[in-house]
């Protein structure tokens, strides 16, 4: 014992005086970091020999580094060895499982989005089973994390489910594959002259992806095309360049970016030439659109090279490098802001001033700078993507939320499917009035626990009266009113079936289209590419959007 721990603080001791030796001859700040170290490797010295119990010496160091980082950014992070695996993930699009989404129902893990033509997928395993046992482990209560480890694992593997459907219990084996997840899951035509890609992601090839869809979107006759960014959170900063190149000509600048330390002070252009430079484009973005979506929808926009549509963008303007660490190791850290062409930051957050509590504030307005367009429009730093047409979209009514929360209507659509063999194409499907009746009564069965302000109020009114002792007078008017509005609970269903019927239309599709089917079923009722068909149409108001003050003058 004494020997180990002689060893230890050898090695801790070995470990900052080299630090210290680079320290000197680097500057005054890197002799504080010493000092830190050795206070830090101090604090583990006396833990590891004095503390009560035995320490996991992994995870305390894990949990000292996590916590430090904290303190700067959310992107800032330690990738540990165990979490290689599913930074690569994130990375590329890539691993080795059975390729399908899973979800939590009651003690038991569900299958809610297999991917087409993957192992869930060519195994029958659909959205709605139940997977109650994996190689012969009971999973009840598991999280799913912790069945997802366990779907996952080297291609060409077999693992063996048991899934319950419809009450039944039907065993599976399912040999596993490399999964790719494609960035773009969908592309296709939402009329005759106009296109639609989905972009996702912005892992490895995501340029090309784009670059394939809008190729093969022109061989049937598009004129227009709309890029769906919405709720894409970025990933490769290359792929936004990438896209961008698409639809703008080689050597245009597209994104640059500042840094403290001068290696990250780089410029990104446009390398080959566009695929289309002239087809009108609109970029769908919303609030979880951000970082290299940001670059995208932001360059577009500063090129004047189409319209951005949607909410204003989330605001993600720091660039993160992946540097690597010992024992297989990794840290990702924020080293520099990205600008679009105009010179604008879109940071929306500023994690260099904390408050107090630790919290962080948005760039102030009185902080926020003017930017032009290439045509001089007028765009502003310091709080993401402002689209040039803003939709205000209006949240789901309380009965619909709760619908979604108590999963109602995915219990439906897996009723649907397991008593219709098939249904319609995506963009003709329509629920009849017989199946919304029959959604009703399985709606009755569950408790919608929602309260709606009028609810609220009567109860408050319940409250006042107790207290002032007149609540025996009302009472009787009391619970006549609270059980009339328990009725109108039923009659919110009828109020908010427009909505109601496009999310389900939308999750029975999926469960025979897929991904593909749930974005053509939503073609009909989207407000954003409503909006952009109605731009289209109408070509002198998207050239009037994008050609700003220059052209006006002319």
């Amino acid at each position: 014992m004494k020997m180990l721990a002689k060893k230890f603080r050898w090695y801790m001791l070995l470990i900052v005086a080299v630090i210290g030796l680079f320290s000197f001859k680097v500057g005054d700040n890197y002799f504080e970091i010493a000092k830190n170290l050795e206070l830090y490797a101090s604090v583990f010295r006396e833990i590891n020999t004095y503390y009560v119990d035995g320490i996991d010496a992994g995870k305390l160091n894990k949990k000292a580094i996590d916590e430090m980082l904290k303190t700067l950014d959310p992107y800032t992070n330690f990738i540990s060895e165990a979490e290689a695996e599913d930074f690569r993930y994130q990375m590329t699009g890539q691993y080795g499982g059975v390729g399908s989404q899973i979800g939590m129902k009651d003690d038991y893990i569900v299958i809610t989005d297999p991917y087409e033509g993957y192992p869930a997928y060519k195994a029958d395993l659909r959205a709605g089973d139940l997977i109650i046992n994996v190689d012969g482990k009971d999973i009840k209560g598991k999280s799913t994390s912790d069945v997802s480890k366990l779907l996952k694992g080297q291609a060409g593997t077999a693992i063996k489910l048991v899934i319950k459907r419809n009450g039944k219990e039907i065993p599976k084996t399912i040999t596993r594959e490399e999964i790719k997840v494609k960035n773009v899951p969908y592309s296709g035509l939402i009329n005759p002259e106009t296109g639609y890609i989905k972009l996702t992601g912005f892992t490895q090839e995501a340029g090309k992806e784009v670059r394939d869809a809008l190729v093969a979107l022109k061989k049937q006759g598009i004129k227009q095309v709309i890029l769906d960014l919405r709720g894409n959170p970025g990933g490769l900063l290359n792929e936004a360049v990438n896209i961008v190149n698409v639809f703008v000509p080689q050597g245009q600048q597209v994104v640059f970016t500042k840094g403290k330390v001068s290696e990250w002070d780089k410029s990104y252009e446009t390398t080959m030439g566009a695929t289309d430079p002239v087809i009108p484009v609109a970029v769908l973005v919303s609030r979880g659109s951000a970082s290299a979506s940001e670059i995208v929808s932001g360059t577009i926009q500063d090129l004047d090279r189409g319209i951005v549509i949607g909410q204003r963008s989330f605001g993600k303007g720091l660039v993160q490098s992946t540097r690597p660490l010992n024992y297989n190791t990794q840290i990702k850290i924020t080293t520099a802001k990205y600008y679009t062409p105009s010179g604008r930051c879109i940071q929306a957050l500023d994690y260099s001033h904390r408050n107090e509590d630790g919290s962080v504030g948005s760039v102030p307005d009185s902080l926020k700078k003017e930017f032009k367009t290439k045509n001089g429009r007028k765009v502003y730093d310091g709080g993401g993507i402002d689209p040039d047409i803003k939709v205000e979209l209006k949240p789901y009514a309380q009965i619909t939320q709760s619908l979604l929360a108590k999963q109602v209507i995915f219990d439906f659509a897996t009723e649907y499917r397991n008593t219709h063999d098939s249904i319609a194409q995506p963009k003709t499907f329509m629920l009849t009035q017989a199946d919304f009746e029959a959604f009703k009564k399985l709606a009755e069965t569950k408790e919608l626990d929602y309260s709606t302000q009028t609810e609220k109020s009567l109860e408050e009114l319940k409250k006042k009266a107790e207290q002032e002792k007149y609540f025996e007078a009302i009472k009787a008017s009391y619970d006549k009113m609270k059980a009339q509005l328990k009725q109108d609970k039923q009659a919110d269903l009828d109020k908010n079936k427009e909505e109601i019927i496009a999310l389900l239309e939308e999750e029975i599709v999926k469960r025979y289209y897929f991904q593909k089917g749930k974005i053509e079923a939503s073609f009909s009722h989207d407000l954003e590419i409503k909006e952009a068909l109605s731009v289209f149409a109408n070509s002198e108001r998207y050239k009037q959007i994008i050609s700003g003050p220059v052209a006006s003058k002319k």
